[in-house]
């Protein structure tokens, strides 16, 4: 099993002046020490359910490049962009700049988008549940497009291109045949409209993991969801993303991860717990844990 680590804190002592030291020491920890995945949040305000909403956040895609340039080995992306955030041309020439000049490490995370206040706070349109999902399959096929040989335009509900130039491409080409891009990651768990988007256009998918039960639950809904569309569920990459303790009991958490394992989960997602050095956090885990990790 592979390793990711999400950074989703900004609040450590040293205020401001500490934020890019803390959060570069920690994408270091986590390069040099063999994590597969390095992400950040796409919020504007910091999650209510973690901390006040005026604690610190960063915006995303600026945090990402300032890694992409200290950073050599680890795949950089967002856990996950909120479709409403930005407009999906920009946002495919953002990700494409990101994979430029990160040498081909971006993953392109992407969801339905969930937090409402920050959207009225900052004045950003914040649509029904349903318009969102039009709108999130909408720039799915609009980055795609973007990534692609095809320059054309694009009509849609919602969004209409004259044109879909994006110069330069992004390195990555996955799945060789299929589309052009770096990996496209669908957050969340819904089984009618999430997971199906997983099926017809993503690349890896990203579970909540309250237990294994529900996680092969969603797994199954996503196999079915694979064969409407033509596809091997094996081409998709099964990832979680848990509050689990990695260091307070280490074979606990191995085990919990091995019945993960078992179900068809491929990378787990973790961040660091609430200290005040989070790159010393981080290279615990990848000395101690992850060597472990990987026999799973």
């Amino acid at each position: 099993m592979k390793l990711a680590i999400h950074y989703p804190n900004f609040s450590y002592p040293g205020g401001n002046t500490a934020v890019a030291p803390l959060l570069a020491a920690t994408a270091r920890a986590a390069d040099e020490g063999g994590a597969t995945t390095f992400t950040l949040m796409d919020h504007w305000f910091q999650m209510e359910a973690m901390a006040p909403a005026t604690e610190p956040m960063l915006e995303g895609y600026t945090g990402l490049g300032f890694l992409a340039g200290i950073t050599r080995k680890v795949r950089l992306g967002l856990l996950v962009t909120g479709v409403t955030y930005r407009h999906p041309g920009l946002l495919a020439k953002t990700v494409a700049t990101l994979d430029v000049l990160s040498g081909g490490r971006a993953m392109f995370g992407i969801g339905a988008a969930w937090y409402e206040r920050e959207h009225h706070a900052l004045g950003v349109p914040y649509p029904p549940t349903a318009e969102r999902f039009e709108r999130l399959e909408e720039t799915l096929q609009i980055t795609a497009q973007m990534f692609s040989d095809n320059d054309g335009p694009y009509q849609g509900k919602h969004y209409h291109l004259a044109e879909t130039i994006c110069e330069p491409k992004p390195i990555q080409r996955p799945n060789a045949g299929r589309r052009t891009g770096p990996p496209v990651m669908i957050g969340g768990s819904g089984e009618k409209k999430t997971l199906k988007f997983v099926a017809k256009y993503g690349d890896a998918c990203n579970l909540f993991a309250p237990d294994v039960e529900t996680v092969a639950h969603k797994i199954d809904v996503l196999t079915r969801h694979c064969a409407d569309e033509g596809r091997d569920v094996n081409e998709i990459e099964k990832t979680i993303i848990t509050s689990l303790d990695p260091l307070g009991d280490t074979d606990a958490f191995l085990r919990a991860m091995e019945a993960y394992a078992k179900v068809g989960v491929e990378q787990v997602w973790l961040s660091p717990s609430n200290t005040d050095d989070p790159s010393a956090w981080t290279s615990q885990v990848t000395e101690r844990v992850l060597p472990r990790l990987r026999d799973i």
